[in-house]
């Protein structure tokens, strides 16, 4: 919705989604999305998230395995999630995707009528966890953990 537009920010692959004049126009004007690049993602990039993140209203939407299934399964989370809310009092709420994978795999290009869900679970607060490596790793196996249960009952 229009009122959103300026405060949800999902964060989109750098190399897949702003490399070519096509895509970039889409994730940026349709989806409002922010690029996180892959390969270059020095600490700068995910602390001006994290910046970002305190210092505005706003709301971001990620997918937290760094990159798409080439299975269909989930992979493990990357700490990256962690380094980004780690001691705030910003809130995750883990959701469970059924159907993206058979909607648009990997490999795809268009996306196919299949049924997806979602599911939502309740938020999770990491307020008191250390700003450090193994406080991202926590928050990223308990996210992973949560997301693996509404998984579980999906």
């Amino acid at each position: 919705p229009f009122r959103f537009v300026g405060a949800v920010f999902p964060i989109a692959a750098g190399d897949t989604f702003f490399t070519k004049r096509a895509s970039s126009i889409f994730a940026t004007a349709f989806m409002n999305a922010l690029p996180i690049w892959r390969k270059n993602c020095g600490a700068h990039s995910l602390e001006d998230l994290r910046e970002r993140l305190l210092q505005a209203a706003c709301i971001y939407i990620l997918f937290p395995e760094g990159t798409r299934t080439r299975t269909g399964e989930m992979a493990s989370f990357k700490p990256g999630l962690g380094r980004l809310v780690a001691g705030t009092n910003v809130r995750i709420v883990p959701c469970y995707l059924n159907g993206t994978y058979a909607a648009l795999p990997a490999a795809g290009v268009l996306p196919h009528w299949k049924k997806i869900s979602v599911r939502v679970g309740k938020p999770l607060s990491f307020v008191e966890t250390t700003n450090d490596r193994a406080g991202w790793e926590s928050i990223a196996a308990a996210t992973e953990y949560a997301v693996r249960n509404l998984a579980a009952i999906a």
